[in-house]
């Protein structure tokens, strides 16, 4: 095995060697260039070691995700919904439950919620009302 040793100066002499030399636009141009290639060689040929730079950051991701215990338990809830439909333009959620969203019959895209638990169609004309009640538990 030959191993052989050019300095950044050699390598840019070396190329610069084979480019014409006619104008100073030319020269500058060329030094640029040659410059740019070389520093792209040159990082091409440092090893990086990849493995313990990844190992390290999914360690870190798995202590900062885990939290070390530290935090106190995060506590469960439950989400439950439910329907209720009423004739007219009021519907009201059962105790303890919400109006999350409402619907309105004859296409009636106008509504609103009052005490956070009746669901109100705003049309002139409502044959029906649907309230969106839910709790969380």
């Amino acid at each position: 095995t030959v191993s052989l040793s050019i300095s950044s100066g050699q390598a840019l002499e070396l190329l610069l060697s084979f480019w014409p030399r006619t104008l100073t636009f030319n020269r500058m141009k060329t030094t640029t260039c040659s410059l740019l290639i070389i520093i792209s060689l040159l990082q091409l040929m440092i090893p990086v070691n990849t493995e313990e730079t990844l190992d390290s950051i999914i360690k870190k991701l798995k202590e900062a995700l885990s939290d070390g215990g530290n935090h106190p338990s995060t506590v469960t809830h439950t989400l439950s919904c439910t329907s209720v439909k009423a004739s007219g333009n009021l519907a009201s959620c059962s105790a303890g439950m919400i109006a999350t969203g409402c619907s309105c019959g004859f296409a009636c895209g106008s509504w609103n919620i009052q005490n956070e638990n009746v669901c109100h169609c705003l049309c002139p004309i409502i044959d029906w009302t649907l309230a969106r009640c839910c709790q969380l538990s």
